[in-house]
C-alpha cells in the first residue's frame, strides 16, 4: 500500500511517528503497530458521498432551485414533509406556495443578482409554521446560477416569543391603565385661570413611567400646580406616581408653603421606596398677587411666555430629587402677569438620546414663544413641535395654565378691593361700611351683601381680638364666587369649636362656617395668618 495515501489517513499523532520510521527514525516501541488496524483502500473521501444523500438526511428544509424562474431541481425529505413534494422543473412561483408566502421570490431574485446569500428570520406560512430561511448563491453555468434554500422550523420559538409579547403587552396595558387612573379624570377650573393637561404614555417598546400632574384648589381663589416623575418604568413606578399624588393633595389641603410641601414630600418619597427617586414641581398661584411662588425638587424650569412673545425661564431655586433627604427645600416667584402662559412639564418632552437636555428646554422656549390659543391648543403645539408621538420612547406629561387678560364685559365681572385695618374701636366699624359700599357697588343682591357685611364683621372682629397688626380686609369678586379675606400678624390659626350657653366668645367661625359656602385658614410668608370665606354666585 503507498506509505503516502495510508499515512494521510491516520490520527495526527500515528501519522508524525509512521512518518519518523519512514525516515529511518528510531522505531516505535515493540508492540505499539501491532495495535493499529491498518486502513484499507476502499475508505470513502467526501467526494464518494452523493451531495443528494447528505441533503436528504439533513433536519434542516433543503431545497435547490435553478434559473430565473427558480425551477426546482431537489427537495430533501424534510422540505417535502412539510410543505409536500415538489416536481423537478416546476417554477418556484406557480408550485412552492410557500415560497412566495415566506417572501422567498424576491429574496432568491436578489441573490442570484449579488451573489451574495441572504436570510429571514421567522417568517409565517399559512399554516401558522414559522421558519428562518437562508438562501445561497449556487454556480450553475448551464442554467443561468441556481439558489440553495435552506429553512430551519423555528415555530417553537416563534410561538414562545410571541408569548412573551402578548405577556408583556398584557403587562404595559395594566400599568398604562394603572397609570391614567391615578392621574386626575378632570382638572379642576380655578376662576382665574385656563388650564389644560396633556398625558401619552411612551410608544409600544417603551414601558410606562410614573409622570404625574395635578391642579388644586386652595380656596381664597388661590391655585396649587403640581407636575413630577418618579424615576422608573412599569407598575411599580405607576403605584408611586399615586401615592405621591395622594400626599401632595393631602399636604395642599394644609395650604402649606411650597417648599414645605416639598419637605414634607421628600420623607415620604423615602419611606415609599427609597430606590425610587421623583422630581416634581409645586406652585401655588395667588390672584391677587400676579405671580406663581413655586419649589422644585430636581425638576425642570417653568417656562413663562408674556403677552408679547417673550419667554421667561423659572431658574432658582431647585434642590435635589424627592427621596434623597438631607436638603432644605425653599420658594422662588416667577410673575404671571395678565395675559401670560405658564407651562410645566416633564423630561420627556424635551429629553432626546444623544442630545443635551438644555438643547430640548430651549427648542421649547422657541416653541412656546410661538404658540398661541386655548391651553389645550398650545398643549398640542408643543407636542407637534417637539416631535412627540405615539411611538415616542418616554411618557410625557404637560401642564399648561393661562392667566387671561380680561377686557369689556368678561371684565366686569373681576374684582378686588383691599382695606388696611387700624386698631381701635372704629375699626370693626369701618370694615362693615367699607364692605358694604364695595359690594353694593359690585351690584350684589341684598341678601348676599348682607352676609357678606356679616362675615366681614365676624372676621375683622376675630382678627382684632386673638391677632396683631398689620392687619387687612380684601375683597375679590370672580365669575362664580365672593371672597372675603383678612390678614393680621398673628400665626396662630382659629378653629371651629362648640361655643357653650354662658360662653360670651367663640361664636365667631362657626357662624362663618354656617353661613359661607366654604372657609379657611393658612399661615401667610413671613409670619402672620390669613382666615377666609368663600360665597358661591347664581348664574
Amino acid at each position: 500500500m503507498n506509505f503516502t495515501r495510508w499515512s494521510a489517513r491516520l490520527p495526527g499523532t500515528q501519522r508524525r511517528a509512521a512518518a519518523r520510521t519512514d525516515r529511518g527514525s528510531v522505531p516505535a516501541a515493540r508492540g505499539e503497530y501491532d495495535q493499529m488496524e491498518p486502513l484499507s483502500d476502499d475508505v470513502p473521501a467526501l467526494e464518494d458521498f452523493s451531495v443528494g444523500e447528505i441533503l436528504g438526511r439533513l433536519p434542516g428544509l433543503v431545497a435547490l432551485v435553478y434559473g430565473s424562474e427558480h425551477r426546482v431541481a431537489y427537495v430533501n425529505d424534510a422540505y417535502a414533509a412539510a410543505f409536500g413534494p415538489r416536481p423537478a422543473g416546476t417554477p418556484a412561483a406557480t408550485g412552492c406556495p410557500e415560497a412566495d408566502e415566506l417572501g422567498l421570490l424576491p429574496l432568491m431574485d436578489q441573490v442570484l443578482r449579488s451573489g451574495k446569500p441572504r436570510t429571514v428570520k421567522s417568517r409565517r406560512t399559512q399554516d401558522g409554521g414559522s421558519y428562518t430561511v437562508t438562501c445561497l448563491p449556487v454556480d450553475t453555468p448551464r442554467h443561468g446560477g441556481g439558489v440553495l434554500v435552506h429553512a430551519a422550523d423555528v415555530t417553537d420559538h416563534a410561538e414562545a416569543a410571541e408569548r412573551l409579547r402578548a405577556s408583556e403587552r398584557r403587562h404595559r396595558e395594566t400599568a398604562v391603565t394603572l397609570q391614567r387612573s391615578l392621574l386626575p379624570q378632570e382638572l379642576e377650573q380655578p376662576d382665574d385661570l385656563r388650564i389644560a393637561a396633556t398625558y401619552q404614555p411612551g410608544g409600544t417598546d417603551a414601558a410606562v413611567g410614573g409622570d404625574w400632574y395635578d391642579v388644586i384648589t386652595l380656596g381664597a381663589g388661590r391655585t396649587a400646580l403640581v407636575i413630577g416623575d418618579v424615576m422608573g418604568r412599569g407598575v411599580r413606578a405607576a403605584a408611586v406616581m399615586g401615592q405621591l399624588r395622594t400626599a401632595v393633595r393631602a399636604y395642599a389641603r394644609l395650604d402649606l408653603p411650597p417648599h414645605e410641601v416639598l419637605q414634607l414630600l421628600d420623607g415620604l418619597a423615602a419611606e415609599i421606596d427609597a430606590s425610587q427617586i421623583a422630581t416634581c414641581v409645586y406652585a401655588v398661584h395667588d390672584p391677587n398677587e400676579g405671580r406663581l411662588v413655586y419649589a422644585s425638587a430636581g425638576h425642570l424650569p417653568i417656562l413663562v411666555r408674556d403677552e408679547d412673545g417673550s419667554v421667561r425661564r423659572a431658574e432658582e431655586p431647585t434642590g435635589p430629587p424627592l427621596g434623597t433627604g438631607g436638603w432644605l427645600h425653599s420658594s422662588g416667584t416667577i410673575a404671571l402677569p395678565p395675559g401670560s402662559t405658564a407651562v410645566l412639564y416633564t423630561d420627556g418632552l424635551v429629553e432626546r438620546r444623544r442630545e443635551d437636555i438644555d438643547e430640548g428646554v430651549a427648542a421649547l422656549e422657541r416653541a412656546l414663544a410661538g404658540a398661541t390659543g386655548t391651553p389645550q391648543v398650545v398643549c398640542d403645539r408643543l407636542l407637534r413641535a417637539l416631535g412627540v408621538t405615539a411611538e415616542h420612547d418616554d411618557d410625557v406629561a404637560v401642564l399648561v395654565l393661562q392667566h387671561p387678560s380680561r377686557t369689556g364685559p368678561d371684565a366686569e365681572l373681576f374684582h378686588n378691593a383691599a382695606l388696611e385695618l387700624l386698631g381701635g374701636v372704629e375699626a370693626a366699624p369701618r370694615a362693615r361700611a367699607f364692605a358694604s359700599g364695595v359690594l353694593s357697588s359690585w351690584r350684589f343682591p341684598t341678601e348676599l351683601r348682607d352676609l357678606g357685611v356679616l362675615a366681614t364683621s365676624e372676621l375683622v372682629g376675630n382678627s382684632l381680638q386673638h391677632g396683631t397688626p398689620p392687619m387687612r380686609l380684601r375683597l375679590r369678586r370672580t365669575d362664580r364666587r365672593l371672597i372675603i379675606e383678612v390678614t393680621d400678624g398673628d400665626d396662630h390659626l382659629p378653629r371651629r369649636r362648640r361655643a357653650e350657653t354662658e360662653d360670651e366668645a367663640g361664636r365667631g367661625i362657626s357662624i362663618i362656617a354656617t353661613i359661607a359656602s366654604s372657609w379657611g385658614s393658612r399661615r401667610t410668608p413671613g409670619g402672620g395668618k390669613a382666615v377666609w370665606c368663600e360665597f358661591a354666585l347664581r348664574d
